[in-house]
């Protein structure tokens, strides 16, 4: 057991230099904080334009999508929220198919200039797919989160499209929530002067 333990947090800080991001279409590949710098600057936009950010993620993921919805509108005054309530989710799967439970949603509460968070452990969650191409049509931004195998058809789908690689289901949910943190804390950090070290406290 102790020769897995150190396995297992050996392997896990050795992903974070090896996760990809990557514009629309994966036509660029670009550095892991030039990335976040661009979604914090994207993210720090919206409320001034009366835009949100909707999270969208099945099992885990939606546990994430719950998580941080809470936090960008409570810490980060950023309208956030997520569709996960159970009535929701079960009426749209029965009357529309569980493919469609986050387009349909995203179809009726985004507008353009909105950002999407998709997040897919497989990027292959066909309700997840279809969440982030309503939301192109929908003039929104998407920002996707992915795992497994790299050639998953999420990634070709966001404006910036974070790929953890690993096909471990704990590390790639564990990083995910910890980018989405990254870009909420560099906001509160960095342009709002909030110490995130020390429970957000006025710098």
């Amino acid at each position: 057991m102790h020769s897995f333990i150190s396995q297992y947090f050996e392997r896990f800080s050795g992903i974070k230099e090896k996760i990809e991001v990557t514009n629309n279409f994966l036509k660029h590949k670009l550095p892991f904080e030039n990335a976040i710098i661009a979604a914090v600057q994207i993210i720090s936009r919206l409320k001034k334009k009366n835009n949100k950010i909707i999270f969208i993620g099945n099992g885990g993921s939606a546990a994430i999508s719950s998580h941080q919805a809470v936090d960008y509108w409570k810490n980060g005054a950023i309208p956030a929220i997520t569709f996960n309530d159970s009535s929701l989710l079960t009426c749209i799967a029965n009357d529309c198919g569980f493919e469609n439970i986050f387009s349909r949603s995203v179809a009726m509460f985004t507008g353009k200039g909105d950002v999407v968070i998709c997040i897919s452990s497989s990027g292959r969650s066909k309700n997840i797919i279809n969440g982030a191409r309503e939301a192109k049509k929908t003039g929104c931004k998407i920002f996707t989160f992915s795992g497994f195998d790299k050639n998953n058809p999420l990634r070709k789908l966001g404006d910036l499209n974070f790929y953890v690689p690993s096909n471990s289901y704990g590390f790639v949910e564990i990083y995910h929530l910890l980018i989405i943190h990254a870009i909420l804390d560099t906001k509160l950090y960095c342009l709002d002067k909030m110490d995130v070290f020390e429970k957000n406290k006025k710098r």
